[in-house]
């Protein structure tokens, strides 16, 4: 695999999508220059420096986490970069919605773990090829720090059977993980620098291991969706409109933040995830949100 994936006027070529839709994921694209990746993980720490368990409904960490673009004005900054959409843009098209966006933070030495799954599994989605995550480093993701594991070609299958751990060591809410075993051989390591970004489909089968480097492993997972998607379980779902138009209607769109931690929009923050937990907590009886809401020293 080359340092990064050359780039046409910051498009991707015909033979790059094509790759795309053979493996399920594509790497590395160096989306933004390491300083200014640099730059963004220490935004990112100076609000978790600043910010109180006390000032906020939740602890921080569950805004982190989960939909981080309603509260987080750099968030929602970053997932409508034309340079990150002008990728994405080879695989859904045009008009491009966000449906989430947040961190995935392992702390240095530690055994948190993202157990191997299909994004799809629990979006209330079905199977629909009308999304694509975007995974951008702020800090170096290697082996050794815990970087993803894809698995080439199986986007091809269905939604397969998930076992629920709620393993405390997962920062997945259910510890949710395929129920069938994944070889070593089979595993593709998705190692990236700060500013290097990759793109996998919601059925290509995943994880990550833990943190045994000395410095933490910082990312930002953006989901974006072709308005042709649809949520199929929860009553009500949100996307904020990235780029081009929405002739679907089939999520409330919903403004980025004005502010940090805004009033309102910590209120529809709530909303959301109270209206997405219907299709997040499909088939069980606990109350998870989509991923864990804390992890060590984070």
């Amino acid at each position: 695999m080359p340092t990064h994936l050359p780039l046409e006027n910051g498009h991707l070529s015909d033979a790059q999508i094509a790759q795309y839709w053979e493996d399920g994921f594509l790497y590395p694209f160096q989306i933004l220059p390491p300083s200014e990746a640099a730059d963004l993980r220490a935004e990112l720490e100076r609000i978790e420096a600043n910010w109180r368990e006390t000032d906020l409904p939740l602890p921080l960490s569950m805004y982190k986490r989960l939909n981080s673009h309603v509260v987080m004005p750099m968030v929602a900054r970053l997932a409508r970069d034309p340079r990150i959409l002008d990728v994405v843009q080879g695989i859904l098209g045009p008009d491009l919605l966000i449906w989430s966006a947040e961190f995935f933070i392992k702390e240095p030495r530690t055994t948190q773990i993202v157990s191997m799954h299909q994004d799809l599994t629990y979006w209330g989605m079905g199977e629909t090829s009308d999304q694509v995550t975007a995974w951008l480093a702020l800090s170096p993701a290697t082996t050794a720090s815990g970087c993803m594991d894809l698995v080439a070609g199986s986007h091809r299958n269905p939604i397969l059977p998930h076992n629920d751990t709620f393993s405390d060591t997962n920062l997945l809410s259910r510890g949710q993980e395929i129920a069938v075993e994944v070889a070593d051989k089979d595993k593709t390591h998705i190692e990236l620098q700060p500013g290097q970004m990759s793109l996998h489909h919601g059925l290509t089968i995943h994880g990550s291991g833990p943190n045994a480097s000395d410095d933490r492993r910082i990312g930002m997972a953006i989901r974006y969706l072709n308005p042709n998607a649809r949520q199929q379980v929860a009553d009500r779902d949100y996307a904020m409109l990235a780029r081009g138009a929405d002739h679907s209607s089939n999520f409330i769109h919903i403004d980025p933040p004005e502010t940090l931690f805004d009033p309102k929009a910590l209120d529809l923050h709530q909303k959301i995830r109270t209206d997405q937990a219907k299709a997040l907590t499909e088939g069980t009886n606990k109350t998870v949100s989509m991923y864990q809401a804390v992890a060590p020293s984070s």
